[in-house]
């Protein structure tokens, strides 16, 4: 059930950190326990970390499991408050199932250059599209910047896809690392879709992502719960 806006932007405003993108990101490496369900059910870990080179900042995935290894990785610089990614990379091996994908982003032309399975073409993109990973980073920024409005369009697969989420509302998550009042956020995907996208967001930790849950359409599931957290200097 979506909540009213008003009550949706007193929530936010109640534990608003300051809007400044350089007090919310901090660079980072986080440990996640992740579930797999790919036909058999197991377990792994997952390292996310987030890094910074001169204006240039890195956010990266890797997951590692006995049969299953994804790695995933964005850099990006900041405008203010906005994202623009400038490279991102997706690699996964899942039983023998590999899939590779590259995009290079082009402000000055306003172009990606996409190279999924080894077929580069180039797309026009508008100002504002992020990648499979930086729109998580662009979504701390605005529940920082009090936004109840999230939507974001994602170059993925080829195309240029509109990822619209709604605020749930509050849930206190129990972590490896403590326990936190989350900003519960689902992916809306509209109301007759199979698949089901749920990230829980610390007000506390800048919104890093501590939960994350997902249900493809084939009935697979994926989940990240954050087990460890270390800080480090820019």
């Amino acid at each position: 059930m979506r909540l009213s806006t008003l009550l949706i932007s007193t929530l936010l405003l109640a534990c608003t950190l300051p809007t400044q993108a350089s007090e919310i990101l901090k660079p980072y490496k986080a440990i996640y326990k992740a579930q797999w369900d790919v036909g058999i059910s197991f377990g792994g870990d997952a390292i996310s970390e987030l890094t910074r080179t001169g204006d240039r900042w890195k956010r990266s995935l890797r997951a590692t499991a006995l049969i299953a290894k994804v790695d995933e990785f964005t850099e990006f610089t900041l405008q203010g408050q906005n994202v623009l990614p400038q490279h991102y990379e997706y690699h996964r091996k899942v039983i023998g199932n590999n899939k590779n994908a590259v995009l290079q982003f082009n402000w000055n032309t306003g172009s990606v250059l996409n190279d999924i399975a080894k077929k580069p073409w180039t797309m026009d993109i508008l100002p504002g599209t992020q990648d499979k990973l930086s729109y998580q980073i662009q979504m701390r920024l605005d529940l920082a910047a009090g936004k109840t409005e999230l939507s974001y369009q994602v170059a993925d697969g080829g195309k240029t896809k509109t990822y619209p989420f709604i605020i749930v509302g509050k849930e206190n998550v129990t972590t490896g690392i403590g326990s936190f009042e989350a900003i519960k956020i689902q992916r809306d995907r509209g109301p007759d879709s199979n698949r089901e996208t749920f990230l829980w967001c610390a007000p506390e930790l800048g919104y890093m992502v501590v939960k994350l849950q997902q249900v493809e359409k084939s009935g697979k599931k994926y989940s990240l719960l954050i087990d460890k957290l270390e800080f480090m200097e820019p």
